[in-house]
C-alpha cells in the first residue's frame, strides 16, 4: 500500500480526517510520531494490531495503546475518575494505591516486570535486590516475592546465583589489589545494573 492508500483508508474507514499520505511518509521515515487515535486508525488502515506497529511499551499511555484498551476502560476498572487517570497518563507517574495497582497490572495485562516499571516499583525493587546480594538474599525472599507477587521459591536459585556472581566479582577486584581495599568498579557498575540482572533470569516475564 502507497501512503496515499493508507491516508485514504485512515480518512474514510477510520475518521482520521485530517491524516494526509504526507503524515504517513512522515511516520515510515521516522521523522514524527502518531497520536494515539491516529496509531489506532493506522493500524485499522493496515489491517493489524497497535502493538504490532509499535516497539517495546515503556510508558503507561504506551502499554495501554498496545493492548488496545481505552483509557475510559482503565479509568473503570481502576476506580478512578477518566481525568485522574489521563493526568497519569500525562505525567507518566502512576499515583495509584496498592489496590488499584493490582487491578490495573490485570486491565492492561501487565507481566511482573512491566508491572514493576508502570507503577514506579523498580527502585525498590533494585533497593530490594542490592541488599539481597550484599547480605543474606534469603533474608529478602518474602519481600521481593510480595513486591512482585511472584512465588518465594522461584526466586531462590536466581537469587542465589546473583549473590555469588557479586561476591566472585568483589573477590576478584581484592584480587587484583593484592589484598588492599579497592574500587570495586565491577561490583559497583553490577549493582547499578542489578534490575536488568535479576530479570534476565525471567526471560518469560521480559
Amino acid at each position: 500500500m502507497a501512503p496515499g492508500h493508507v491516508a485514504y483508508g485512515m480518512r474514510v474507514s477510520f475518521g482520521a480526517a485530517h491524516v494526509t499520505p504526507q503524515h504517513v511518509e512522515a511516520w515510515e521515515r521516522g521523522v514524527a510520531l502518531p497520536s494515539a487515535g491516529e496509531l489506532a486508525a493506522l493500524a485499522g488502515a493496515l489491517w493489524c494490531h497497535p502493538r504490532e506497529l509499535m516497539g517495546r511499551p515503556r510508558t503507561l499511555r504506551e502499554h495501554r495503546i498496545a493492548r488496545g484498551v481505552a483509557a475510559e476502560d482503565v479509568a473503570r476498572e481502576t476506580g478512578l475518575s477518566l481525568h485522574a487517570y489521563v493526568r497519569m497518563e500525562e505525567a507518566d507517574q502512576w499515583t495509584g494505591d496498592g489496590r488499584q495497582s493490582e487491578k490495573l497490572g490485570r486491565v492492561l495485562r501487565l507481566p511482573p516486570r512491566d508491572f514493576v516499571a508502570v507503577t514506579g516499583l523498580e527502585g525498590e525493587l533494585a533497593r530490594l535486590l542490592t541488599e539481597a546480594v550484599t547480605t543474606r538474599w534469603q533474608a529478602h525472599v518474602r519481600a521481593i516475592a510480595k513486591l512482585l507477587s511472584m512465588e518465594r521459591k522461584r526466586l531462590h536459585a536466581p537469587l542465589s546465583a546473583m549473590c555469588q556472581e557479586y561476591q566472585v566479582l568483589m573477590a576478584a577486584t581484592l584480587s587484583r589489589a593484592g589484598g588492599t581495599t579497592a574500587s570495586g568498579e565491577d561490583g559497583r557498575r553490577y549493582l547499578e545494573e542489578i534490575v536488568d540482572h535479576f530479570w534476565a533470569r525471567f526471560p518469560e516475564q521480559s
